[in-house]
């Protein structure tokens, strides 16, 4: 019970660490954003998925396979914006970067890296897809592109990722220490009532 106990606080201890990398993280790329540093440079998206993969070793499960999928989409990003790429060729490295990604992700799933039903990647994948149909029909502000790919994307998305982590991991907490709580003394009265009942049967 002890060896559950510790196991929890220490999952619990990595995952608020994970949350305050990603509040870091934000606040420095926001600061960076609002001095009007490196936002020419089209590194907004990789930023984004670095700032994942970084804070991702406190808890794997949560961010790597998305940090991993949104790195590679911003390596992608970045060499269409500078002409690296062609045009003719964006749809075609967008699709090979998503392919290797998921591939990388099913190799993760299959070693335990990350949960085999983690939703994160598709969730991202549908985001992206969604934002680009509706930057295809006119839909989208006319600022959107400039905020993705500047440093107000990762500054913005990481805090926020780190504050939902926050209210998550406090929602969570509560009910598993009463649980913890209960099993402790449903053991302590098992092993009461095991003591009393050697002690009857020795008289």
């Amino acid at each position: 019970m002890q060896h559950l106990f510790s196991m929890h606080a220490s999952a619990h201890s990595n995952n608020y660490w994970q949350a305050y990398v990603l509040l870091l993280l934000g606040f420095v790329f926001l600061t960076l954003a609002w001095l009007g540093m490196f936002n020419a440079f089209s590194i907004g998206v990789l930023l984004f998925g670095l700032g994942m993969l970084g804070a991702a070793p406190f808890n794997p499960r949560r961010f790597l396979s998305a940090g991993c999928l949104m790195t590679s989409l911003g390596v992608v990003t970045f060499l269409m914006f500078r002409h690296y790429i062609p045009d003719s060729q964006v749809l075609t490295a967008h699709l090979l970067a998503l392919g290797v990604r998921l591939l990388g992700i099913a190799w993760m799933a299959r070693h335990g890296h990350i949960g085999a039903g983690a939703l994160t990647p598709g969730v991202f994948v549908v985001g992206v897809g969604v934002t680009e149909y509706l930057q295809a029909i006119h839909l989208t502000p006319s600022a959107l592109v400039p905020f993705a790919l500047s440093l107000w994307l990762p500054g913005s998305g990481l805090f926020v990722l780190g504050l939902v982590c926050l209210a998550m991991d406090g929602r969570t907490s509560i009910p598993a220490k009463r649980l913890l709580a209960n099993r402790t003394e449903t053991n302590i009265h098992h092993g009461s009532s095991a003591v009393h009942s050697t002690n009857k049967d020795g008289k």
